[in-house]
């Protein structure tokens, strides 16, 4: 699917400026497709869209269908007449270069439950109540659950699910239809945002798109078990009796962690999902590509081999390897919705099975420059190394910012990468961007915070540390026009400048 040589930037929805304490869908995310195009990139990367979890993070939502309501775009909510434009005023404490996600989701909840009453009470028998049922009702195989899961999750106060009075765990039929009923308006917000999130997010993708600017989403590979998809389909994920978690997903020890990465997810029943055709997958992945241009699949080796981890053990040490649904479930999505515009997260330990799954399904693999000079010239992360077939980053959300990594880069890996990259140093990220743009890779995606020249505090996330991640934001002082001309140069000088034809 990318054949083209091309370029794009990774930056999250919620890292864009804007007045209400976050990025949203609103004015900035349209002027930063402008931005892009101006610069001559392809491709705008985005994390998971979804609801965020614990640490704030969009790999633990509670839905893998729903979408996070936080980047609802509050100021299209009063043009519509549903809030007011004292609604509006910014929270005093909010700040331009950081997320406070304490004062955030309340400020904006607040906000959102305004304006859904406004709705209801008021728009009837228009147009737009009937989008909103149609898009009830095209979306209810996963919306029913989840409005009704996040209706139930707030009135337990987020107790986990498995603990909720047994006949809402065990989704009694008669018990679900009386909270329907006795809760219908809680339920109807739900809803109602999600229908929103939808509205605008696609209004936004259709503007990007009209403009040669094409969208790559990220699907997270594990659902979270405080989520709608585990409890209404507990059949499809290793669960006891109980419905707690038996085993749970994570990986093994390695050079960058003695006691591995305990993850929590509790795992798939991949035998349930088979019998099945994949259909939850199937699901998944349609419903992923009609918001999104190409996914970007994280975890990918675990489809070909996972580390299965007891659910009572307190790190990642003591789990097995054991295999994933190999091409099965691929040839599932392809028979269900044709060629998979899909990137392949294969990073980590990557065994010769990944290999061959990869690469059976001609799925472009990721390649970070910042891992590529801790050894020599064999590396397979330097450029020389790169195939046609895959996707260069200087660095991902995981990573820190390229002056960040070069400001705390061994003297060795120093030595390397000015001899490697013919660099002094002093322009670093420039460098690393040069380099990965001149390689045969056919997309290269750029951090954001390394066309803006940051430092490490500007990373978005530091894995393994459960706080003060995904709060970074850029202001538009912070961009200039410098940067602007010298991006779009290196994007034309090796040939990935974006095609409006």
């Amino acid at each position: 699917m990318l054949t083209g040589r091309a370029s794009g930037i990774l930056l999250h929805p919620t890292s864009l400026p804007g007045p209400l304490g976050a990025g949203d869908f609103g004015p900035d995310a349209y002027r930063f497709v402008d931005w892009l195009a101006s610069a001559g990139q392809t491709y705008w990367q985005v994390l998971p869209l979804g609801e965020i979890g614990p640490g704030n993070s969009p790999y633990m939502s509670s839905s893998a269908f729903a979408g996070n309501i936080l980047l609802v775009d509050l100021a299209e909510l009063a043009e519509q007449g549903w809030l007011t434009k004292e609604d509006l005023i910014p929270h005093p404490e909010f700040r331009n270069e950081r997320i406070d996600f304490a004062l955030l989701r309340p400020f904006r909840l607040e906000r959102l439950r305004r304006a859904a009453k406004k709705f209801f009470a008021t728009v009837q028998n228009t147009a737009l109540r009937e989008a909103y049922t149609e898009y009830c009702d095209a979306e209810s195989a996963w919306l029913d659950d989840y409005a009704l899961f996040m209706t139930l999750n707030e009135k337990h106060k987020g107790c986990e699910w498995s603990f909720w009075p047994d006949s809402l765990a065990r989704r009694n039929p008669q018990a679900l239809q009386r909270v329907a009923v006795t809760h219908a308006e809680e339920i109807g917000f739900w809803k109602f945002f999600q229908w929103c999130f939808a509205r605008q997010w696609l209004c936004l993708k259709q503007y990007a798109n009209e403009r040669g600017v094409r969208i790559i989403g990220d699907v997270p590979i594990f659902a979270a078990y405080q989520s709608a998809d585990v409890w209404a389909h507990q059949e499809l994920f290793e669960l006891d009796e109980n419905g707690l978690p038996t085993v749970v997903a994570g990986v093994p020890p390695d050079y960058f962690s003695k006691t591995g990465q305990l993850w929590g997810n509790p795992l798939y029943r991949w035998e349930a999902h088979e019998k099945t055709g994949f259909a939850w997958w199937v699901a998944r992945m349609r419903h992923a590509l009609k918001y999104f241009d190409l996914v970007r699949v994280d975890h990918f080796r675990g489809f070909a081999g996972y580390w299965e981890i007891p659910a009572n053990e307190t790190t990642a040490i003591n789990g097995r390897w054991k295999p994933g649904p190999g091409a099965k479930l691929f040839e599932a999505l392809i028979n269900a919705l044709g060629d998979l515009p899909i990137i392949a997260e294969d990073l980590g330990m990557i065994t010769p099975d990944v290999v061959e799954l990869r690469e059976k399904f001609n799925l472009p693999g990721m390649r970070i420059l910042q891992f590529a000079f801790s050894e020599d010239e064999s590396h397979p992360f330097l450029p020389h190394h790169y195939a046609p077939n895959s996707v260069a980053y200087t660095g991902t959300h995981d990573n820190d910012t390229s002056i960040g990594w070069w400001n705390t880069a061994t003297s060795g890996e120093k030595a390397f990468a000015m001899k490697y990259l013919e660099s002094e140093g002093e322009q670093i990220h420039w460098d690393m961007i040069r380099a990965i743009s001149n390689s045969e890779a056919n997309t290269v995606i750029i951090l954001m915070q390394d066309v803006l020249g940051l430092h490490g505090e500007h990373r978005m996330n530091l894995p393994g540390q459960p706080n003060n991640n995904w709060e970074w934001r850029f202001m538009w002082n912070q961009l200039t026009q410098e940067q602007t001309l010298k991006l779009a140069k290196i994007t034309t000088e090796y040939g990935r400048a974006l095609n409006l034809k």
